[in-house]
């Protein structure tokens, strides 16, 4: 049988014994059934997607079962985790279906931030409802319905409890960092970004969870949940995509590979390889574009919709006129038939 995944990790509770986040530094895709039926004789698992708390003594015995099936990271965490007093959760899905705990949301995050799996690569429906709103403070997560007393427990034992953020997700490099990124300010990275080899964030750039780069980017704008940007794209200062979240949106909206979305321009259709946005010009799915041949001479107007996909092509605003123009590297028969030829 193919199991989705399985994770170990490390969790942490609210006052009333349930889990609010979990932490898994060797998250698994696709495990192989032996080590899946390893891990099941220890913990109790039978069947379908379940989060299993462990005590110390079921630790141990994890660890030898991932020692026995070559894993060797998992099984030296696990032994580590078997003198630890914080609540362990072990997580295995058999599917990959919407998550019905919190610590398999999290391990859902983490597949997407350690690029296991691509952003939209795995179900992350309802994830919203799931999670609870946390205090992250420099004593770590915190409940918000119990920050009150938790602020006034450190006050009267002489520390000062700093709140970082208030929010459902974390910021990602609390979780993992994954190799050759740099990212100017952290917390504008939220665990569930895809974050590609080789990209840059800088201080005003944002990516948000099931959403990221695939390869070398300079993000100094925003990334909205649901979208990709391709290889060697460029998202200029104070950029905005549009995510699938705004106005329920199905459409997802992507940037193709060696584009380039100026800066304070704004996409709201997928965009192909190979192009340009100048700076300042927003255009959503719906803007009327003037598509112009290889001469300048207009051919027809479109919607932006109707571009999704189209590579090779720069996007300008008319100073005189004020309308949206196109230019494509094609003569007014080829763009006829770029633009006709999925009707």
């Amino acid at each position: 049988m193919a199991f989705f995944s399985l994770a170990f990790g490390t969790a942490t509770k609210n006052r009333d014994g349930k889990i609010i986040e979990a932490f898994f530094p060797n998250p698994v895709l696709n495990p192989s059934e032996a080590l899946v039926n390893a891990l099941a004789a220890v913990a109790g698992y039978e069947q379908g997607n379940q989060a299993i708390e462990i005590s110390a003594a079921q630790s141990a015995e994890l660890a030898a079962a991932f020692e026995a099936n070559g894993d060797a990271v998992n099984a030296s965490f696990a032994a580590k985790a078997a003198e630890s007093a914080q609540p362990l959760v072990l997580v295995i899905l058999a599917t990959d279906e919407q998550p019905q705990s919190v610590a398999e949301g999290f391990l859902k995050l983490q597949l997407i931030s350690n690029r296991l799996v691509q952003p939209h690569g795995t179900v992350l429906d309802g994830i919203f409802g799931l999670l609870h709103n946390i205090a992250w403070t420099n004593e770590g997560p915190i409940d918000l319905p119990e920050l009150a007393e938790r602020q006034i427990e450190a006050r009267l034992a002489g520390r000062a409890l700093s709140v970082d953020c208030v929010d459902k997700f974390p910021k990602m490099v609390d979780y993992v960092v994954p190799t050759g990124v740099r990212i100017a300010d952290t917390s504008r990275v939220r665990l569930g970004a895809h974050v590609g080899e080789g990209t840059t964030v800088m201080h005003e750039g944002f990516i948000n969870f099931n959403a990221g780069t695939t390869g070398v980017s300079m993000v100094e704008g925003r990334i909205s949940a649901g979208v990709v940007v391709g290889n060697g794209s460029d998202i200029g200062g104070g950029a905005s995509i549009m995510g699938t979240l705004s106005g329920g949106g199905k459409v997802v909206v992507s940037i193709g590979e060696n584009s380039l979305l100026g800066a304070n321009a704004g996409l709201g259709f997928p965009m192909g390889d190979r192009c340009t946005i100048e700076s300042g010009l927003y255009v959503t799915a719906g803007s009327k574009v003037r598509m112009l041949d290889s001469a300048g001479q207009e051919v027809e107007v479109v919607k932006a919709r109707d571009l999704a996909g189209v590579s090779d092509l720069l996007f300008r605003r008319n100073s005189v006129t004020g309308q949206i123009e196109c230019l494509a590297n094609k003569s007014a028969v080829e763009l006829n038939s770029e633009l006709h030829k999925n009707n």
